[in-house]
């Protein structure tokens, strides 16, 4: 998605605001580490960062939170997802399992209801046009017509992403009205 494009067309910003790859990259990483803060409609209050290691410049955690389905938007589960951010390529990688043991001893397993699902998040384009890229892979036995049609109206959606949203608001300070 080109983002500038589609503040341009379909959002009033005040004062006017057009992103930056390093700042939709600053985006992605406060998206990564606070999804119950960027993505409300999708995660729960109270979702859980594990400490970050660092391997030059790739940051690795763990987040566990409860999600909101995405075939059943009323029911949640817990979501175990290890975070890899690769800061030099602006490239966000979420992979999901089904069961994590952290450091401290405890113990997470992975709720029922949603598949087991890898996320790549990204930044792309040119630094005054920049893309906000995501792709999905949910592990499922087979085709799963309403995980489909969930995901097809997410494509479809001619507004930003929530969390680039929220974003302008909450830590860029804008004042942002959909047309």
């Amino acid at each position: 998605m080109r983002v500038n494009e589609v503040l341009r067309e379909r959002y009033v910003v005040s004062p006017p605001f057009e992103y930056t790859g390093a700042r939709l990259w600053d985006m992605e990483v406060r998206k990564a580490k606070a999804p119950d803060l960027f993505i409300p409609t999708v995660v729960l209050p109270g979702a859980e960062k594990l400490p970050s290691v660092w391997r030059g410049r790739v940051e690795e955690f763990t987040r566990v939170s409860e999600q909101r389905l995405w075939v059943d938007r009323a029911s949640a589960a817990l979501i175990i997802e290890h975070v890899r951010l690769d800061h030099e390529n602006r490239r966000a990688f979420f992979v999901g399992d089904a069961r994590f043991e952290a450091p401290d001893g405890r113990v997470f397993t992975a709720g029922t209801g949603q598949p087991i699902f890898h996320v790549e998040h990204s930044v792309g384009g040119g630094g005054e046009d920049p893309l906000n890229l995501w792709r999905i892979v949910n592990l499922t036995e087979g085709r799963d017509p309403a995980l489909m049609a969930a995901f097809d109206e997410l494509a479809h959606d001619r507004y930003l992403r929530i969390f680039i949203e929220v974003h302008l608001r909450e830590v860029l300070g804008r004042e942002l009205v959909r047309r």
